[in-house]
């Protein structure tokens, strides 16, 4: 997409997490580009809505075992097993860097227990750059039988409502949801019922791939979340379900962008920003080209505001105009 810089200016692509407002509606994706220094050459992370970071836990984790990632018709399986410093090493480098460079930095927790998100959201109260939470849910739940927060409406509330209270009042908190459910419109119900502020959608899709010669799984930890284009209309399904439901909860949608034009899609089923991860392994400058190509598209359609566009689609025919 040829995108006009003079158009662009035209429409106004302010929007917010929760009630925070953001400069644009575009961010990264959770452990897509670790902590933002690796797109760092190639965008100007403080123009970014956001840097949403690789998920943290209370301690560093080393991942699960190689191989972790493969590629798969229009996307790619990884797991990676959640590898990080732990809090402390977010503390110390990374939140820090980023600060310095005007980047927002919206942090991912993740834990196998309740306490352990409302002891990181504890922990990142009040911290310079951090602009709130995403609390990924799609984690086992050690007291559970090791079933995931994200596929039990109760156990998902339990952890929103548990980061809700211990986070700093002025964070907003987004829950972010696993497809690999019956129905996500209660589990987001509950985490909407429990105090988030908003809802990250979607999560990876639980999938395999086998080598036909070795005759076994090819990730080391055998199974592996599915990203990329391949799970856009599962992505766009989940997004304009919620939005139908739930209207007045903010919705960061996610799942195989690749375009302005894939953005404008997660937009008019009810999005009001969105995350772009897989497509930065391949162009690291994802996230900037389509937040311009996204507003080039907007002004095409006659939108003067982003916030004009949001869950267009559900509009009744003689509603629109």
């Amino acid at each position: 997409m040829t995108v006009d810089m003079e158009t662009q200016t035209q429409v106004d692509m302010s929007t917010a997490l929760g009630d925070v407002p953001i400069p644009g509606p575009v961010l990264t994706a959770s452990g897509c580009s670790a902590f933002g220094r690796e797109l760092a050459p190639f965008v100007d992370l403080s123009a970014l809505g956001a840097v949403v970071t690789k998920s943290v836990q209370l301690r560093p984790r080393s991942g699960r075992p190689t191989p972790r990632m493969v590629e798969t018709p229009s996307g790619m399986l990884n797991s990676i097993g959640l590898q990080g410093p732990g809090i402390d090493g977010l503390l110390t480098d990374e939140l820090p860097w980023l600060a310095a460079r005007g980047a927002r930095a919206l942090v991912s927790i993740a834990g196998t227990r309740v306490e352990d998100f409302a002891e990181l959201a504890t922990r990142l109260r009040g911290v310079p750059g951090v602009l709130g939470i995403e609390v990924n849910i799609s984690c086992p739940n050690v007291e559970s039988r090791g079933e995931v927060f994200a596929c039990d409406p109760v156990a998902a509330a339990d952890v929103v409502a548990a980061v809700r209270a211990a986070a700093d009042p002025g964070q907003p908190v987004y829950a972010k949801l696993s497809p690999d459910v019956t129905d996500i419109v209660s589990v987001a119900r509950s985490c909407a019922g429990a105090g988030a502020d908003g809802l990250s959608m979607i999560n990876t899709l639980l999938g395999l791939v086998i080598d036909p010669d070795t005759m076994r799984p090819v990730l080391g930890g055998v199974t592996g979340g599915l990203s990329g284009p391949a799970i856009r209309p599962v992505a766009l399904r989940c997004v304009w379900q919620v939005h139908a439901a739930l209207p007045e909860v903010p919705i960061l949608g996610m799942g195989g962008i690749r375009s302005g034009l894939d953005a404008l899609q997660f937009v008019l089923a009810g999005a009001g920003a969105v995350s772009v991860g897989t497509a930065v392994f391949n162009d690291p400058s994802a996230p900037a080209r389509i937040a311009a190509e996204l507003a080039a598209a907007l002004a095409a359609r006659g939108f003067a505001r982003l916030a004009d566009a949001v869950g267009y689609a559900h509009r009744p025919a003689e509603a629109r105009g």
